[in-house]
């Protein structure tokens, strides 16, 4: 073979392999990219701080409503179906309970509250639908609010008010058009069950409910305002990472049973990005939250979160991480810190006052 054809098959080879290696290279950073970040595997704490004293019993009444929209009759099943799920379908569509005009207040839909209806709540992308409890209500158990399709849907919750007043207000508000799910919601009191609609308009401001009057000696709870865990009580353990929001935390801390995210002061002054735990595979799920001035109280601990505000191309999400460490004699520490040390300077942080 003569040198011309050596080095032009030299070439041709060189050039395949290139071919090759970006072809691997580029399916390899796409599989990379479609696999979702795990947490970090996250072992139990030897100390469990003791739960706070529950709250005196209340010895107000709750607040009056707004408007006593008219009374709602019960479903009992619908139309007559001829097959198991034509007879599914007819019991939910006569529990179906839409908006009416004598219910509104202000901008305010108030739905008669009725065990097992399906409330229907219409929403646009772009705006923000407020599904306020009754006053006094709190979420419950692990998971309260439970969404069928939390991917295209953004739910949080926050609260209003204190004492006898403190309101949850659970916030929904859809990444697009066209789109349908329901939403759960277990309560202290009661469970709710809505149907989420987007569409490009109309959208519903606000939902409330109007209750049965309570039966003699009942009273609604009325719920303990955050106990903030003190310096030393508190793990500095998370890491965050991705992007530099102006509503990015400023730190992240953990008492051994609740995850206390700190933003900034000025945080009540824009949006508040709902947090999601990152589960065993790598998906992201709705956990109990809560709002105390600056701070998002997670009800139970995490190896991974992200805080997201926006949706497709300009979408921000910060990442809390648990980082690498051990517990010594009980209390965690840093490598290189002091064993008695657990948390950096507070005056630095801006951290509320209990």
């Amino acid at each position: 073979m003569s040198q011309t054809l050596r080095l032009e098959a030299g070439s041709m080879f060189s050039k395949y392999l290139l071919s090759a290696m970006l072809v691997s290279g580029t399916s390899l950073l796409a599989s990379c990219a479609m696999s979702p970040k795990k947490p970090p595997e996250i072992s139990y704490d030897s100390y469990v701080p003791p739960l706070p004293p529950a709250p005196a019993a209340p010895t107000e009444q709750r607040p009056k409503p707004l408007r006593v929209p008219p009374g709602w009759a019960p479903a009992r099943g619908g139309a007559i179906g001829e097959t198991p799920a034509a007879r599914v379908e007819n019991a939910n569509a006569a529990a179906r309970v839409e908006p009416r005009r004598e219910g509104y207040y202000n901008a305010i839909q108030i739905y008669p509250w009725s065990e097992g209806a399906l409330y229907q709540v219409y929403a646009a992308p772009g705006q923000i639908t407020d599904i306020a409890l009754e006053p006094g209500e709190s979420l419950t158990g692990e998971g309260p609010i439970a969404a069928g399709d939390t991917a295209r849907w953004i739910i949080g919750n926050t609260e209003s008010g204190s004492g006898i007043a403190r309101r949850v207000h659970v916030l929904v508000k859809p990444s697009r058009a066209d789109i349908a799910t329901n939403l759960i919601i277990a309560t202290d009191r009661r469970s709710y069950m809505l149907e989420l609609r987007s569409g490009a308009k109309p959208y519903m401001p606000a939902v409330s409910w109007s209750y049965p009057a309570l039966k003699v000696g009942l009273l609604p709870t009325v719920a303990a305002t955050p106990v903030i865990p003190d310096v030393t009580a508190r793990n500095y353990r998370y890491g965050l990472t991705g992007d530099s929001p102006p509503w990015k935390p400023v730190s992240a801390y953990d008492d051994g049973r609740r995850v206390y995210v700190e933003f900034p002061r000025g945080i009540v002054q824009g949006e508040l990005p709902p947090i999601f735990v990152i589960g065993p595979d790598g998906e992201a799920e709705i956990t109990n939250s809560r709002v105390y001035q600056n701070l998002l109280i997670v009800d139970r601990l995490f190896g991974a979160a992200e805080l997201r505000l926006g949706a497709g191309k300009r979408q921000q999400t910060v990442r809390i991480a648990r980082l690498d460490g051990g517990r010594t004699d009980g209390l965690w520490h840093r490598p290189g810190d002091n064993a008695g040390s657990k948390a950096p300077n507070p005056a630095s942080k801006g951290a509320p006052q209990p």
